[in-house]
């Protein structure tokens, strides 16, 4: 019998097997530790984020809309938002006060290509650099690939390091940058790339997990390990 020969590789790329393409983000709420994402719903949530941005004109610079003037703009625009599919808004709610910290959506939805976008984040002063933050889009992510998604997506604006290191935080690998991707508020956009694969998230999600821990935060509520150091000795592996 002749010995078997290596199967060699199309040229167009790797089949991908098995593959059936995932349902639309749709539950009303996900879960954890220390927030919970709650559908967005201008009735019970404009308020409380309007109240928490109050003041924060500069948490709007990177984003195509806001601030806005009063509350009843602002809830007319979650209305707006809230009534889409793509995207798709969260509000986050943190657990330790109750309140409303922030929102966060998934976009540019794709199930046929099993690829999906987080962004459209905007996290209020109280909110940010929590646990309860960084849960919300480890939520996100999380819900994505254990959906059959098959690729998690974070693009930014080039020139916003803060969401750049968020990115980088969270385990998204950098893929390039697009020149003059986007003209936002009349100004250019180039759009810095980011993305999570499907047999990365395992490790990524033990990283996450390890971080969120309740022992990994002394009495004070301090970090003992950073998120950045767990997934960064992962982005170095071969």
């Amino acid at each position: 019998m002749s010995p078997s020969l290596p199967e060699v590789p199309h040229p167009a790329g790797a089949l991908v097997a098995g593959f059936q393409p995932p349902a639309a983000p749709g539950p009303d709420l996900i879960a954890g530790l220390h927030v919970t994402l709650e559908r967005l719903d201008p009735a019970h949530h404009a308020e409380d984020l309007f109240q928490a941005n109050a003041g924060h004109d500069q948490l709007w610079d990177y984003l195509g809309y806001g601030p806005f003037a009063d509350l009843e703009i602002y809830r007319d625009w979650q209305r707006s938002m809230s009534e889409l599919r793509d995207p798709f808004f969260y509000a986050l709610r943190d657990h330790r006060g109750g309140r409303i910290g922030g929102l966060a959506a998934y976009l540019r939805i794709d199930p046929g290509n099993g690829v999906i976008e987080i962004g459209h984040i905007q996290i209020a002063p109280a909110l940010q650099r929590s646990p309860a933050a960084t849960e919300a889009i480890s939520l996100m992510i999380g819900w994505a690939f254990a959906a059959g998604y098959r690729r998690v997506e974070w693009k930014c604006n080039a020139r916003n390091a803060p969401s750049i290191a968020a990115a980088n935080r969270y385990g998204f690998l950098y893929e390039g940058t697009f020149r003059q991707h986007m003209v936002v508020r009349g100004r250019n956009r180039d759009t810095a790339w980011f993305a999570i694969l499907d047999h990365e998230w395992p490790d990524l999600h033990h990283a996450h997990q390890t971080w969120l821990a309740p022992g990994n935060f002394d009495g004070q509520g301090r970090q003992r390990l950073r998120l950045s150091e767990l997934t960064g000795a992962l982005r170095q592996l071969p």
